[in-house]
């Protein structure tokens, strides 16, 4: 089964072609990062405008990839929700035209259910059930994952998301957009116990997430510092030191959802999941608590279309989609 995945939830327009799940034969993303940079932040206007500019050429680049054409292709996998609204209708409008015009049946796919499926993009796949810790510029949040298309929210961030104070934190100390990659290579050089930023655990039983506090921490350091004319900490301590506090509590709380539902595999997905600092901490107490730890490439952790395939793939499965052109998007999660 040959499936087209789309995605246009945010700020990447994203097509691939997926060859009955396992299969990978084309992955194309055209990003917005240099047209949204200026701001500071994605603009959902001008995200929108981009999406339809870019939508057919990048298809188009998929299925030239892949070597096949839309009369090869057995379903569609669109990116439903959660997003911008805006920009999810580029997708879904797309994937309804071709649907129409060529008949090809075609699902809506929950965005955050492609992010859980990510990691069987590569060969160290868990098996069922996991905890599954997906951190994003719009989403922080633990699930317990049972099946493909089965799973159970057991966290969710109360405030900011990980990425968005990520972002945050990288606007006020004046540097580039989006603020992961940027906080994360100034970290390498940095001192993660430089400040001591707070860790927003809530209460003793809680798997949910609060970054607002420590990003306000950071502005408020940096504030003081500045008004007193006072020399402030290099930027690398700032950011390892932010850095840490972030990790500490992802990772902790996904190794506490491990253990509250006695599961020894753990997945970690999303955008900020791309972060090296991340990743080793996991790694490691995952190896120190006998929990099995499964990352998808840095590739696969940022908005692609591979893992909207793949979530549309089960649900073609088990007998879901075809021509509800009725369909519409939404912009919260609905998992």
């Amino acid at each position: 089964m040959l499936i087209l995945g789309i995605e246009s939830s945010c700020d990447e327009t994203a097509a691939a072609v997926l060859a009955d799940g396992e299969e990978l034969l084309a992955d194309v993303i055209n990003t917005q990062v240099a047209t949204h940079a200026k701001y500071g932040g994605v603009v959902p206007e001008l995200a929108s405008r981009m999406h339809l500019e870019a939508i057919y050429p990048v298809v188009e680049e998929a299925l030239s990839q892949a070597g096949v054409t839309l009369a090869d292709i057995d379903g569609i996998a669109v990116t439903q929700g959660p997003g911008l609204i805006g920009s999810l209708l580029v997708g879904l409008s797309f994937a309804k035209a071709v649907s129409f015009v060529r008949k090809i049946p075609y699902v809506g796919v929950d965005h955050m259910n492609g992010h859980l499926l990510s990691v069987f993009l590569g060969q160290h796949r868990p098996a069922f059930p996991y905890i599954a810790v997906v951190a994003s510029g719009g989403h922080s949040s633990i699930f317990r994952v049972n099946s493909a298309k089965e799973y159970l929210l057991l966290g969710r961030t109360r405030d900011d998301a990980a990425g968005e104070a990520f972002d945050k934190v990288a606007k006020l100390l004046g540097l580039a957009y989006p603020g992961g990659p940027v906080i994360g290579k100034l970290a390498e050089e940095g001192r993660g116990d430089a400040i001591s930023f707070p860790r927003a655990w809530l209460t003793p039983d809680s798997l949910d997430f609060s970054f607002s506090g420590l990003k306000t921490a950071v502005v408020n350091f940096v504030h003081k510092h500045r008004q007193k004319g006072e020399r402030v900490l290099p930027q690398a301590d700032i950011c390892a030191s932010f850095q840490e506090a972030v990790v500490d509590v992802l990772v902790e709380k996904g190794i506490r959802a491990a253990k509250r539902e006695n599961i020894d595999r753990i997945v970690l997905a999303g955008g900020v999941a791309a972060n090296g600092r991340l990743r080793a901490e996991m790694a490691r107490r995952g190896k120190e608590q006998n929990i099995e730890v499964y990352m998808p490439a840095p590739r696969f952790c940022t908005d692609n279309g591979a893992m909207i395939a793949l979530a549309g793939y089960h649900r073609f499965l088990a007998g879901e989609g075809g021509y509800d052109y009725e369909m519409d998007v939404y912009s919260r999660v609905a998992i």
